[in-house]
């Protein structure tokens, strides 16, 4: 697959992506949860910033992704909304926001684009969620599908397992892609399925693919900010590549501001504020007028 440059000022939309798939272009994605991070992933020129359901655990310190709500999503959502100018925002619908009744799914999902800025919402499903797709693209609403390990389904599941190791399951993954593709998405994630698989249905599929766990042959590659810059407290996975140990520096920087504060040599006098030389001389005369009088 070969890479080609484009404009890196031009913003990136759900033709956009289409584009690059058709021209062989590498996508890139990672998510973001906050101003901070989104102006960082924006800058950099990352095609897709996903505020994923992964901030459950990544920000909100919960086991897994399954307790963060639609307020949660809705709240770090608008941050993000706000450090970005050129990547296609995508927000994760949590889990249970969408797989109940049709109408409170595209209320949910609706109130991401409406409320939040999103410019589109990821689900997690292959052919049962294809109905659902279908109406909220019907709806205006662009969707990113996601299949292989759908982490929202981890108790059914059995754990985070890597999917379609058999010849049924290789099956089922392609039927899920293509009904995805056909229900509208705009984009599928695949995530933890064998590099072979997603070959397969990267080159099925005339929408992108994106990658996690998944081999180089998909359309792009996602990652979770925490992981790539080593924020994370937990042995990261198998496809995770730390491009920085950022958790080492900030701990550094943290030691040696508890140790500057307890040694008095933090503040100094050059990053403390005066007063100006007048007041300063009317307060001494002021103190000096109340020794006398004492005396």
């Amino acid at each position: 697959m070969s890479i080609t440059t484009g404009d890196f000022r031009a913003k990136i939309t759900a033709s956009t992506l289409l584009e690059k798939k058709q021209r062989q272009e590498i996508i890139t994605c990672l998510t973001a949860y906050d101003y901070a991070s989104a102006r960082l992933v924006d800058d950099a020129g990352i095609d897709i910033i996903l505020v994923g359901d992964s901030l459950a655990m990544v920000m909100l310190g919960y086991e897994n992704t399954l307790p963060v709500t639609m307020q949660e999503m809705l709240h770090h959502t608008r941050a993000v909304r706000r450090g970005v100018k050129r990547a296609f925002l995508v927000a994760d619908m949590p889990f249970a926001s969408y797989h109940l009744s049709l109408r409170e799914s595209l209320r949910n999902a609706s109130r991401f684009i409406k409320e939040a800025g999103a410019e589109a919402v990821k689900i997690e499903g292959g052919e049962k969620r294809a109905g659902l797709v279908e109406r909220m693209v019907e709806a205006e609403i662009p969707v990113v599908g996601h299949i292989g390990l759908t982490p929202q389904s981890v108790h059914a599941m059995g754990g985070y397992k890597v999917q379609g190791k058999t010849l049924l399951a290789v099956e089922q993954l392609m039927h899920d892609a293509l009904a995805l593709e056909r229900a509208g998405a705009c984009c599928v994630v695949l995530e933890g399925i064998p590099r072979e698989v997603a070959a397969m249905i990267t080159h099925e599929l005339e929408v992108p693919t994106i990658g996690i766990g998944a081999g180089p042959e998909c359309d792009g590659q996602v990652l979770v900010f925490h992981d790539l810059l080593g924020l994370t407290f937990a042995p990261p996975a198998k496809f995770v590549r730390r491009y920085a140990d950022v958790g080492t520096v900030i701990s550094n920087a943290l030691a040696a501001f508890k140790g500057d504060v307890k040694s008095g040599s933090y503040p100094s006098d050059a990053e403390s504020y005066h007063l100006p030389k007048e007041t300063l001389a009317s307060l001494e005369e002021i103190a000096e007028r109340k020794r006398t009088v004492r005396l």
